[in-house]
């Protein structure tokens, strides 16, 4: 009988999905941060299945490596092939195996492992090494054997006999690399000096440049395991070698930045810092329709500008403006008070995001912002809040500067030149007729609060 009358005399149809498995031949890692943990905490994150053959049983934390111990190779092929003889793999990733029998016995399997991503670990984050010095040059036979390998600077000079010191070096050392067989190398530049991270991809048809800027932390334990597997998952997706790699360099950047803080050493990189901040999207969302509605409700109109209001949310790990929500087509005075013109969407705001996102970089707790017009009787106003008061002069910006980019350098001028961070940050002339005033906060509560006190003071002024 259909429909069934009775809930208990329901049974649910499953609905199961079919994510592509991702394999990981690594060291296992007590403290969470790198090695099979890492791997597959990423591979999940990226929307693989996890699966693992665990090459050696690492006693570590966030200060460094207690001790290892190296399980018999009997066991470690037995790990892959039960994996390989169950599960449709679609991506391989290696990280540390620790001796030639290892690296040999993986290089043996190699034609059941597609899209193999070589990360040829030799020297832990805290400086412990995790390979046999006698084992680089076994690294030969499975390099030959990879997708793209991915060597950091110091891992590639071993590989190769050459320093790897500046991009260009790193384009040499990935040239031999492939010339030993791989299809292709990414030489990460993490360890090479400067203020931009420039990691090198090379292929037979040419080379690709990824660049980011460097971010000052020592929290980059796992950073390496993060990426490879990535870049294995992107291409278990059946994303293109080029796209794979972008997507994984991105992960990493953010995972760096925001970093895990745990344990008594330096953290640990965040393994689903896109994750975690795909799920924010929603909640931010609604945070600025809440906030919205109560400055409508409270009708603000004398801080309202001539060319509209933009309310502004930043996901908690947003880097773009396409994850900071805003009124699209701002808040506008209207004969009856002020009404928002569209609904929120991401990516409506460009100036008030690129202003919020600059204040992130001084203060990243900051994840809303409002833009109020300037006047005498509000910049007075402003004085009623809550924390300091900032202020720059567009018409100072060095010819430099674009036009498109005056709101992130001014905020970065003011931020540099409060002791704290700002509530709000004052441009005084330059952009529209009176300037403008952002407002901001870490939540959208303290955002309307903050509107409102500064509204409430302006009183009969307005």
């Amino acid at each position: 009988m259909w429909p069934p009358t009775k809930a208990s005399d329901m049974t649910r149809t499953d609905a199961p999905v079919t994510p592509p498995v991702v394999l990981t031949v690594a060291g296992s890692d007590s403290g969470g941060g790198a090695g099979i943990q890492a791997d597959v905490k990423t591979i999940e994150a990226c929307g693989g299945f996890g699966t693992s053959a665990i090459t050696s049983v690492t006693a570590q934390n966030t200060t460094g490596v207690q001790g290892q111990h190296l399980l018999p190779i009997a066991e470690i092929e037995a790990q892959i092939e039960a994996v390989v003889d169950d599960f449709d793999v679609a991506g391989v990733k290696t990280g540390m195996l620790a001796t030639s029998e290892v690296i040999d016995l993986v290089a043996d399997h190699a034609a059941a492992l597609p899209n193999l991503v070589v990360d040829p670990v030799m020297v832990a984050a805290s400086g412990d090494r995790l390979l046999a010095a006698e084992a680089e040059d076994a690294y030969e036979s499975l390099i030959a054997e990879a997708t793209v390998v991915t060597p950091n600077a110091d891992e590639a000079a071993v590989l190769t006999g050459r320093d790897v010191d500046d991009p260009v070096a790193a384009e040499r050392a990935g040239k031999e690399l492939v010339e030993m067989g791989a299809d292709s190398a990414l030489v990460k530049g993490g360890h090479v000096p400067g203020d931009a991270v420039v990691d090198t991809l090379v292929t037979e048809d040419g080379v690709t440049t990824f660049r980011h800027d460097r971010v000052e932390t020592e929290a980059t334990h796992g950073s390496g395991c993060t990426l490879s597997s990535a870049i294995a998952t992107q291409l278990a997706h059946g994303d293109d070698l080029s796209t794979a790699v972008g997507s994984g360099i991105d992960l990493l950047a953010s995972a760096v930045r925001y970093n895990v803080d745990v344990g008594e050493g330096p953290g640990a990189v965040h393994h689903l810092v896109q994750t975690r901040n795909d799920a924010a999207r929603n909640p931010t969302s609604e945070a600025v329709e809440r906030a919205v509605s109560t400055l409508v409700d409270a009708d603000v109109s004398a801080l309202v500008p001539e060319r509209g209001m933009t309310v502004a949310g930043a996901t908690p790990y947003a880097e773009t403006p396409d994850s900071v929500a805003a009124v699209e087509g701002r808040i506008a005075r209207t004969m009856d008070g002020v009404r928002p013109n569209r609904g929120v969407r991401f990516g409506a705001s460009t100036t008030v995001a690129r202003a919020l996102l600059a204040a992130r970089e001084h203060a990243p707790e900051l994840r809303f912002a409002a833009d109020c017009r300037l006047t005498a009787s509000v910049e007075e106003a402003l004085a009623s809040l809550d924390g300091a008061v900032a202020t720059y002069t567009p018409d100072e910006r060095p010819d430099s500067v674009s036009d498109d980019a005056t709101a992130r350098w001014g905020v970065d001028r003011a931020f540099e030149a409060s002791d704290e961070p700002p509530v709000a940050v004052v441009g005084r002339a330059g952009m529209g007729v009176n300037g403008r005033v952002t407002l901001l906060a870490t939540d959208a509560d303290d955002l309307v609060s903050r509107v409102e006190t500064v509204h409430e003071a302006i009183g009969d002024d307005a």
